[in-house]
């Protein structure tokens, strides 16, 4: 026998017990707060795979299931839900009676800043709102304010200084426009700057939809905007689609910094990684292929859309077998994690230092679910674990054994920790921002 076949036999008696799917070489922690400090072992049989490189801060690894129980919510709008949580924590309304909340941002003056897609058409109906005066005795915010409005499908907004000049980013469809921005601030100063222009149609949203919205993200002094694909499935006719494009804050010097990335709709930079949530295409099954959570690394291609993961494995799409390829394909790298299809992963933070074991130093990611609702999957927020591990966090926004859309009572959009015992979710259903605590 070849000594090369002998050494790699050897390898698996030892690492994967000879099994069909190998198991990370992460050692588990008699505290469930470790420090990724190794590479995970994906695929060895295929060595044009890569894999998931080193992390710089400490995650949570711990898989152990958390219980949960129930606090009922009754709805100005007439809806009654009951919120399973961790125990030792409460919810409150924090704010309600918007259209289709996404994404919330801090400002540097400490203000709460939240984007109302209005509904799930393409609209220019948008607006950027202001939540101010919250109240520490009933956990909600008092007063809200228009800030900018008439925007096409507006996702998030963000804030960074250039050059000493404060701005505040607004993400629509077809371009990303900064604003100066100073402390107090209740609308716009002037028209704007138009930093960046992108392609703004696509196939009907009930095709798998055309990935309306723009996610922003910044690190040392580089913009970071994910253009999500023009389609359920194609071979873009549109380069700058099922990318992330990465350029200074002006909006020059823009450049591909990933492609293959179908649809990173959350979005962050965490240590010195670019974290995405990125979502399988639909059409071929109600269990395949996986939804995703990974990082983006510079020049690095993530496999949309000749390439899906299924299972903790990549598996080229035989829609695209003939199809002819890009010189920048090649097949991509598992997944730090995969959810099951159609869960619809949107936005996620990062607990630094929470008060509480479970929770700390981990990801927490908005499930948003998808009209598959007889799947029961998604509608929830989880714990990331890694690999294809994750644990509810928080459930009850679609009740057991629903079957049909009429059955949902929310959708988890984005999810932003307030301080060590708290965080916000939105819900783009009802219009609803939930305030999560830990009772002390």
């Amino acid at each position: 026998m070849p000594t090369k076949i002998l050494i790699i036999l050897l390898f698996c008696s030892i690492n994967f017990n000879c099994k069909n799917e190998p198991k990370p070489l992460l050692n588990t922690p008699k505290s469930p707060t470790q420090i990724v400090d190794t590479d995970v072992v994906i695929r060895k049989e295929d060595p044009s795979v890569k894999t998931e490189k080193k992390a710089d801060f400490l995650l949570n690894t711990n898989d152990n299931k958390i219980p949960l129980f129930p606090h009922k919510i009754q709805l100005k709008k007439g809806v009654n839900l009951t919120l399973n949580m961790p125990e030792g924590f409460n919810v409150s309304v924090a704010y309600e009676g918007l259209d289709r909340l996404r994404f919330l941002t801090l400002s540097p003056d400490k203000r709460y800043f939240v984007l109302d897609m209005w509904n799930r058409s393409d609209n220019k109906k948008c607006k950027v709102y202001i939540l101010e005066n919250w109240d520490e005795t009933e956990h909600r915010f008092k007063t809200i304010k228009t800030y900018l409005a008439g925007l096409h499908n507006a996702n998030q907004v963000a804030f960074y200084t250039d050059k000493g000049v404060d701005y505040i980013y607004v993400s629509e469809s077809g371009k990303i426009t900064r604003y100066p921005y100073q402390k107090g601030d209740d609308k716009p100063r002037g028209e704007g700057q138009i930093i960046i222009k992108m392609p703004n149609t696509g196939t009907s949203y009930k095709y798998g939809g055309w990935h309306m919205t723009r996610s922003l993200a910044f690190h040392e002094n580089k913009l970071y905007v994910s253009i999500g694909s023009g389609c359920n499935a194609c071979v873009e006719t549109e380069e700058m689609r099922s990318a992330i494009m990465e350029m200074n804050p002006d909006g020059s010097g823009s450049r591909y910094y990933a492609r293959g990335v179908r649809n990173a709709v959350g979005m962050k930079w965490v240590g010195e990684k670019l974290w995405v949530t990125d979502m399988g295409r639909d059409q071929i099954g109600g269990d395949v292929p996986e939804d995703m959570m990974h990082t983006v690394e510079d020049g690095q291609y993530y496999g949309f859309p000749f390439f899906y993961q299924f299972r903790g494995k990549i598996i080229a799409d035989k829609e695209f077998k003939s199809s002819i390829r890009p010189s920048f394909v090649k097949t991509p790298p598992v997944a730090f994690c995969g959810f099951k299809a159609h869960s619809a992963p949107l936005g996620f933070d990062y607990l630094k230092d929470f008060d509480d074991v479970a929770l700390n130093n981990s990801f927490l990611v908005a499930l948003h679910g998808s009209n598959m609702t007889s799947r029961n999957r998604g509608y929830s927020v989880v714990k990331v674990n890694g690999t294809n591990s994750y644990t509810d966090v928080v459930t009850g926004f679609l009740p057991p054994n629903s079957k049909e859309e009429k059955d949902r009572l929310g959708r988890p959009c984005d999810v932003l920790m307030r301080d060590n015992k708290s965080f916000f979710v939105t819900d783009d259903m009802n219009g609803v921002l939930y305030f999560f605590w830990k009772k002390s």
